[in-house]
């Protein structure tokens, strides 16, 4: 094979495996969100697959989106940051939506950060996001109550 055909085949395979990563990952239905006078737009994780992946390998993510993830029960729920490239910000909610903590998270590390107690309801936004808004524990998320049960 003549090494502008290898260079050519190469080029198509990862050109192939490129336009499958979008599809690897399933489009998780969005949800509006409210802290103060802030719109969130949120993918919804409520799925144990969905909660799995979570924001894994993004580069990216815009300023007002994050991700909301709802859990099944409520309970001492802990996140990592295992193969998620961008730094972010979670807040532990309870039933309500009011936030019981905030942790701040590192990208590519396995360190746990765990709901203060029994949560409902995670968000992550990108580091700072809730401190730089002066959102803080005690403030109530508005919206998870039109969000459907963890499963």
């Amino acid at each position: 094979m003549s090494l502008p055909s290898f260079f050519g085949r190469c080029a198509a395979i990862v050109a192939m495996a490129g336009a499958c990563l979008p599809a690897a990952r399933a489009e998780l239905p969005m949800v509006e969100l409210g802290a103060g006078m802030y719109r969130i737009e949120a993918e919804l994780a409520h799925t144990d697959q969905a909660r799995q992946i979570g924001l894994m390998n993004r580069t990216a993510m815009p300023l007002q989106h994050g991700m909301v993830f709802a859990f099944a029960q409520d309970a001492r729920h802990c996140m990592w940051m295992k193969n998620t490239l961008i730094p972010l910000s979670v807040a532990f909610m309870d039933r309500e939506g009011r936030i019981l903590n905030i942790a701040e998270m590192k990208p590519q590390t396995e360190d746990s950060h765990c709901a203060a107690a029994p949560a409902r309801f995670a968000l992550e936004m990108n580091a700072g996001w809730f401190a730089a808004r002066g959102i803080g524990a005690g403030t109530v998320i508005r919206g998870v109550d039109r969000l459907p049960a963890g499963r």
